[in-house]
């Protein structure tokens, strides 16, 4: 994951002034808090967050077929 320069926000300052997380989340979409010069938390917009847990009708369709395929013998067996 790429993390952009302008989003990066410490542990402590985000402690003392988290408006500017909600600032830099309204600006730019998301903000990363680091911890220990690691990056600890991922802050989104919650309909950004929304849009990511939903699936693309292609990715549900191939992984349909997948399945199918896989347990081709098994399907045809239960449709008996």
């Amino acid at each position: 994951m790429k993390i952009d320069s302008n989003t990066v926000v410490t542990m402590s300052e985000a402690n003392k002034n988290f408006s500017r997380v909600a600032r830099l989340v309204d600006q730019y979409g998301s903000a990363v808090v680091f911890k220990n010069s690691v990056p600890r938390y991922l802050v989104l917009d919650f309909a950004a967050a929304d849009k990511l847990q939903m699936a693309s009708d292609q990715d549900v369709l191939s992984s349909a077929a997948a399945l199918m395929d896989q347990f081709d013998d098994a399907f045809k067996e239960l449709a008996k």
